[in-house]
C-alpha cells in the first residue's frame, strides 16, 4: 500500500472535511471526499448544527476533542471571517442538585486543564442579562468555549485540504463498497447524472454521520447507531444583548444568540428516532430536517419563557426538527471495522468534538496510535450483544433523555437488563445481591445477605463499651463519605471487605473476559505482543501488558499456558480481542471464550481450607505456587484453578463451563465456610493492594513506568511498543489518603495549583482510611507529600502514601 495510501472519506460535513485537512497536513495528499449533496451544505446534521462547543465533560477524551476543536477553529477563518466565536460558555442552576453537579463539573474542567469558575447569580446576570434573578442559584462559566460555524469551518479545512492535492466531489452517491479478499478496494458512487463508478481507495473512511449504519451496511458492518431528531427553533426579534451560550439543564434546554433572536435548543421532548428510510430523499437540499412538531415544543418554550422572561414578548419561529447521532453509551465510533481491512469509521461525531476526532483519526491511520486516549470511543469496544438493533435502538433513545441529566458515576441504565448473567445469577439473587452493570453483565456489588454479619462486626468493635455508631465508623467509614460517595453503595460492603481479609468470600469474576489463543505460533505471537516473558511452561501464569506503538497501555493480561501451544488470556473487554485478533498470525486462532464459561474467586485466608477437602489437587504452597494453575476437579466439575489474587489475600480463580457454574458455586458453598463478596468490597480490597484498573488508573496515554508496572516489562526480549520506552518519567500514578471518600476524575492540588487528578477511590475498610489514587508529577510523588483533593467545590486534606498500602511483604498471598 505505501506510505501514502489513496484514501476516499465518505462525507463531506464537518468531520470528513476536517479529517481531509488533518491527513492531507500529514502528507497523506491522495485523499478523496464524496459527498452525495451540494459543497458545504451537503445536508447531514453539520447543515443545521448550532454549532456549541461547550467543552468540559466527564470523559477526558471528550473534553481534550472539544479544546483541540476550540483550538483549531479559534484560529481558522474563511474569506477574512473567523470560524469560531468564543463568546464563552454559562451553565446555569436553577435547583440545589444543579448546583452541587456544576461544582462537580468545575473540577471536571480543572482537571482536564479547561480554566472556568463557578460563578454567583449577579456575575450570572452580568453574563445573561435576560435571566430571571429569582430562578438562577450560580452558574458554570468557561470563557473560552463558544460557537463554531460549522459549514464555514468545514469549508475552510476543506479548501486546506485542496491546496494540497485532495479532491473534494459533490452529488456522489456511495452505492457500494467494493471489497477483496478481506480488504477494502473501492467506493461505487452515483454522480448527478446517474454514472456509475468505483474510486479504488486502499482506505475508506466512513464520515456520513446519521447516515453511516447505511453505508456500513454495504461494508458488512454493524454501525451501532440511532439517528434522533432533536428540536431547535428561534424567537422572533428581541433587544438580544451579546452573550455567552447558555445552558439550561435543569430543563434540557440551550440558547444562543442570533442577532436579534434567541436560538433555543430542546432535549425535554419525547425521543424520536428516525429509521434510514425516513431520512430525506438524495439530493435534497436538506434532509436532516424534519418538519417542527410545534405540540412537542410547548413545554420547552413555557421552560424557556420562565427562564428568559423576555422570550414571553416574542414568539417562537423557525423551528426545526433536526436530525443528530446517539450510541448506545454516547460516545462516538472511531476505528476500523474488525472483519474489513481499510475500512474506517469517525461516526456518531458533533460539531463540538469534529476537529478533535478527526485528529485522532489521521494519528490512527498515519502513525498507528493516537495521542489520545481512544478506548471509550473505538468501534470494538461493543459486545456483539450490544449491536442489536433493538439495543441500540433503546440505550440511543435513553441516552438523548438522559443527555442534560445529573449521572452518577456508577449509575446503571435500567433497561434493556437483565442481558448477560453469570451461572451464580439465581444464588446472587437469592442473596439480596445489588446489581449494577458493566458490558451489559449484571453484576453484584453488595448483597443484603450480609447485614448481619456487619451488625455483629459492630457488635464485636462495641464490645470495649463504644456504642454500636462509634464502633461502625472506623470499619464503615460512613462518616468519611458525602452524599454523592454514599450513592450506589452500601456499609455492608464493610463486612464483606473485612471477612474477606478473615475467612473467605466468593467473588464472581465472570465478567472479566476471557480469550482462549492457541496454535503452533502461539507463543511468539504473545511473546511479541506483550511486555512480559509468557514462554514459561505449561501451568505458569504471567501478569504482562499490551502496549500501543507509543509504549502506551493498551490494556493488561493474565497469560496462564495450559498446554505448549494453548494459552487462556484474562483480558479487560473486547477491545483486548479485537487487538488480539487483528495481530495474530495464521498458525494462531483467537477464540473469544467467555460466554461459554465462568469464574469464581475464592479468595481469604480460609480458601485453603474452603478448596482443599473438594479437590483431586494439592493446594498445599509447595505443591500450588503463586502465579501457577492446574486442572483437576472441585467435588464433581472440571474446572481451571489459577493461583491469582486481585483482593491482596491467598486463593485461587476457579474456571469452568457455563453449564456447571451454579454446581460449582453450590459445591463452595455448602461448605457453610464463604459468603459472597460483591464489586464495592472488591474495589475497596484491590485499592489496598495496589491493583490497577485499566481504563481507569492507566490508558494508552501512560507508559508502564508511569504506571508503576515496570516488573510486569522485560526489556530483554522484544515486543510491540519497546522502542518507544523510557524509564525516564515524569509523572507517577500514586496513592492518597484522604480525609473524605472522593469519587475519582477530581483535581488535585498543590501550594494553590493543579498539579494533578484521581483515578480510583474507594474506602480503604482495612486500613480504615479512604483512598484516592492519582496522577502526579514526580517530585510530587514522595510519600508524606501534602495534597488537597478539589472536591464539590472543598478542599479535602490528602498525603502521598507508600504502595501497597495492605500487606507490603505479600505474605498473605503467599502462605
Amino acid at each position: 500500500m505505501g506510505s501514502r495510501p489513496r484514501l476516499v472519506i465518505i462525507g463531506a460535513g464537518i468531520v470528513g472535511c476536517a479529517l481531509a485537512d488533518e491527513l492531507t497536513g500529514r502528507g497523506w495528499t491522495d485523499v478523496t471526499v464524496v459527498d452525495q449533496g451540494p459543497l458545504f451544505a451537503t445536508g447531514g446534521s453539520s447543515s443545521h448544527a448550532p454549532g456549541l462547543v461547550f467543552q468540559t465533560n466527564p470523559s477526558k477524551t471528550m473534553t481534550e476533542f472539544a479544546s483541540y476543536t476550540v483550538r483549531k477553529y479559534t484560529r481558522l477563518r474563511l474569506a477574512g471571517r473567523p470560524c469560531f466565536d468564543q463568546v464563552g460558555g454559562l451553565e446555569v442552576a436553577t435547583t440545589p442538585e444543579r448546583w452541587t453537579d456544576l461544582h462537580r463539573k468545575a473540577g471536571w474542567a480543572e482537571s482536564w486543564g479547561v480554566e472556568g469558575e463557578l460563578v454567583d447569580t449577579d456575575r450570572c446576570l452580568e453574563l445573561w442579562p435576560m435571566l430571571d434573578r429569582r430562578l438562577v442559584l450560580g452558574g458554570f462559566h468557561v470563557p473560552s468555549d463558544g460557537l463554531a460555524a460549522a459549514l464555514r469551518s468545514a469549508e475552510a479545512q476543506a479548501g486546506r485540504a485542496a491546496e494540497r492535492g485532495a479532491r473534494l466531489l459533490a452529488r456522489h452517491t456511495v452505492v457500494g463498497v467494493e471489497q477483496r479478499g478481506g480488504r477494502v478496494t473501492g467506493v461505487a458512487v452515483e454522480t448527478g447524472d446517474a454514472k456509475y463508478r468505483v474510486i479504488p481507495a486502499d482506505v475508506v473512511v466512513c464520515a456520513a454521520g446519521f447516515w453511516g449504519p447505511s453505508v456500513g451496511k454495504m461494508a458488512g458492518l454493524t454501525v451501532p447507531l440511532l439517528p434522533l431528531a432533536h428540536q431547535y427553533a428561534k424567537s422572533g426579534p428581541l433587544a438580544v444583548p451579546e452573550g455567552p451560550i447558555l445552558r439550561h439543564q435543569d430543563r434540557d434546554l440551550y440558547f444562543r444568540g442570533h442577532g436579534d433572536r434567541v436560538g433555543i435548543g430542546s432535549y425535554a421532548h419525547r425521543p424520536m428516532p428516525v429509521g434510514q428510510h425516513e431520512i430525506g430523499p438524495k439530493g435534497t437540499v436538506m434532509p436532516s430536517v424534519q418538519a417542527f412538531t410545534e405540540k412537542d415544543f410547548e413545554p420547552s418554550w413555557r421552560d424557556a419563557v420562565e427562564l428568559l422572561p423576555a422570550l414571553g414578548e416574542s414568539t417562537c419561529t423557525d423551528g426545526i426538527n433536526g436530525i443528530f447521532s446517539f450510541t448506545p453509551d454516547g460516545f462516538p465510533l472511531i476505528g476500523e471495522a474488525p472483519e474489513l481491512d481499510g475500512f474506517w469509521l469517525a461516526e456518531a461525531v458533533w460539531v463540538t468534538h469534529s476537529a478533535g476526532v478527526a485528529k485522532a483519526v489521521a494519528e490512527l491511520l498515519v502513525d498507528g496510535c493516537s495521542s489520545f486516549d481512544l478506548h471509550e470511543c473505538e468501534l470494538s469496544r461493543f459486545e456483539k450483544v450490544q449491536l442489536a438493533p433493538a439495543f441500540v435502538e433503546e440505550r440511543g433513545r435513553r441516552n438523548f433523555v438522559e443527555v442534560y441529566d445529573v449521572i452518577h458515576p456508577l449509575q446503571p441504565m435500567e433497561s434493556p437488563r437483565p442481558m448477560r448473567t453469570s451461572p451464580f445469577y439465581q444464588r446472587q439473587t437469592e442473596l439480596g445481591a445489588a446489581f449494577l452493570e458493566a458490558a451489559g453483565w449484571e453484576r453484584p456489588h453488595w448483597f443484603e445477605a450480609n447485614v448481619p454479619a456487619l451488625e455483629e462486626l459492630i457488635r464485636r468493635r462495641g464490645s470495649d463499651g463504644e456504642v454500636p455508631e462509634a464502633a461502625a465508623e472506623p470499619l464503615v467509614g460512613l462518616a468519611r463519605r458525602g452524599e454523592w460517595a454514599r450513592r450506589y453503595w452500601s456499609p455492608v460492603a464493610a463486612a464483606e471487605s473485612y471477612l474477606t481479609r478473615e475467612k473467605v468470600a466468593l467473588y464472581d469474576m465472570t465478567p472479566l473476559k476471557r480469550i482462549e489463543v492457541r496454535g503452533p505460533g502461539a507463543v511468539s505471537f504473545l511473546q511479541h505482543l506483550t511486555t512480559n516473558n509468557v514462554d514459561k511452561k505449561p501451568g505458569s501464569v504471567t501478569y504482562a501488558l499490551l502496549l500501543d506503538a507509543r509504549g502506551g497501555v493498551r490494556s493488561d493480561l493474565t497469560v496462564a499456558r495450559l498446554a505448549e501451544d494453548r494459552f487462556q488470556v484474562g483480558a479487560n473487554g473486547n477491545l483486548d480481542l479485537d487487538w488480539l485478533t487483528r495481530h495474530a498470525p495464521r498458525d494462531v486462532r483467537v477464540r473469544d471464550i467467555t460466554p461459554g464459561t465462568c469464574c469464581v474467586g475464592v479468595w481469604g485466608p480460609l480458601a485453603r481450607e474452603l478448596v482443599q477437602p473438594l479437590t483431586d489437587m494439592d493446594l498445599s504452597h509447595a505443591g500450588f505456587r503463586y502465579f501457577t494453575c492446574k486442572e483437576g476437579y472441585v467435588g464433581h466439575v472440571p474446572v481451571i484453578a489459577m493461583r491469582v489474587s486481585y483482593v491482596g489475600e491467598l486463593g485461587w480463580e476457579l474456571y469452568t463451563t457455563a453449564d456447571l457454574g451454579l454446581k460449582l458455586w453450590d459445591t463452595l458453598w455448602a461448605t457453610g465456610l464463604p459468603i459472597a463478596g460483591g464489586r464495592a468490597a472488591f474495589n475497596s480490597l484491590r485499592l489496598e493492594k495496589g491493583y490497577r484498573l485499566w481504563g481507569v488508573d492507566m490508558t494508552p496515554e501512560h507508559n508502564p513506568y508511569e504506571a508503576g508496572l515496570a516488573f510486569a516489562v522485560r526489556d530483554d526480549k522484544d515486543f510491540l511498543g519497546r522502542d518507544a520506552l523510557s524509564a525516564d518519567i515524569t509523572r507517577k500514578l500514586v496513592p492518597l489518603l484522604s480525609a473524605e471518600v472522593v469519587m475519582g476524575k477530581e483535581p488535585v492540588r498543590h501550594a494553590g495549583r493543579t498539579v494533578g487528578y484521581v483515578t480510583s477511590a474507594a474506602y480503604g475498610h482495612t486500613i480504615e482510611r479512604p483512598i484516592a489514587y492519582a496522577w502526579l508529577p514526580i517530585e510530587l510523588t514522595t510519600p508524606g507529600t501534602h495534597v488537597d483533593i478539589s472536591y464539590f467545590g472543598r478542599q479535602v486534606p490528602a498525603e502521598v502514601a507508600a504502595e501497597p498500602l495492605f500487606d507490603p511483604k505479600m505474605e498473605k498471598i503467599r502462605r
